[in-house]
């Protein structure tokens, strides 16, 4: 299974899309959306690795003998704020206006302090500017990874393409398992998923999974914007650093590459 439809509106509670120890095994990650109504909370202290990434709206985060209040309005606009525990760390999130968040956890028999990064702390990229008439320039934002947390298991960012744009670009693959979960706006709006050979139609709500070497680019519809979360999962002893373009088509990526144009060359 590649493909998981999910609802446009996730109903209050946990709703778990993916589990380690379900059908989709080989993820080697459990994930959820988060949806608590202004007063709700949920409490936390499991044995494994885990990330809260707050989507919308404003919660308290309480860890240890710190907490601190997180707020976002907009997907797009405005980047996240991450908690980032090790295992068996107690956590509390207490929404205090109607939030909705993404949930992560995997198996980590190793420590690190707890961290909240702050939207400033997040690494943003107009990535592919000045490339491919700008047909793939999109944002990526990076969390954490093996820079700033050497000793997580995941690495966990966003990715906003921009209307009728592609992103993961040129195709590219890697060995560790990767998920992806879609929202749009406006939130009627759909997008192309490829994975392998196989594309599929997404819309808000939906959640790609991504294995060993498959390749994945993405485009988003005329009109729509498309925002999706971005989740790997380190191997051991194969961490994830880079991934492996298709050299067929890595030649895109050129500034001086020879692009078609109407009344242009290139014929």
């Amino acid at each position: 299974m590649m493909m998981i439809r999910g609802p446009s509106v996730f109903p209050e509670g946990t709703s778990a899309i993916v589990e380690e120890t379900g059908a989709n095994a080989d993820m080697l990650q459990d994930f959820s959306i988060v949806s608590l109504g202004a007063g709700r909370r949920l409490e936390s202290g499991m044995p494994r690795e885990r990330a809260w990434l707050l989507m919308t709206g404003a919660v308290r985060f309480s860890w240890g003998s710190s907490s601190a209040v997180a707020e976002r309005h907009s997907l797009l606009n405005e980047q996240p704020w991450v908690l980032h525990v090790p295992a068996s760390e107690q956590v509390v999130v207490e929404a205090t206006t109607d939030a909705e968040l993404s949930f992560h956890a995997t198996g980590n028999e190793g420590s690190f302090p707890p961290r909240l990064y702050a939207p400033e702390e997040c690494r943003s990229e107009l990535r592919g500017a000045g490339t491919m008439r700008e047909t793939s320039t999109r944002i990526v934002r990076t969390v954490f990874d093996g820079t700033n947390a050497p000793a997580a298991n995941l690495v966990l960012g966003e990715v906003v393409s921009l209307p009728g744009r592609w992103s993961s670009f040129p195709p590219h693959h890697h060995p560790q398992p990767e998920i992806y979960h879609y929202r749009f706006l406006p939130a009627n709006g759909f997008g192309f998923a490829t994975v392998g050979d196989e594309a599929h139609v997404v819309r808000s709500g939906d959640t790609t999974l991504i294995r060993e070497g498959q390749v994945h680019p993405q485009a988003a519809a005329p009109g729509y914007a498309m925002w999706y979360l971005w989740v790997i999962r380190h191997l051991d002893g194969r961490r994830y650093r880079d991934p492996t373009f298709v050299q067929e088509h890595a030649w895109t990526m050129r500034a001086d590459a020879e692009i078609w144009s109407p009344g242009g060359g290139n014929t």
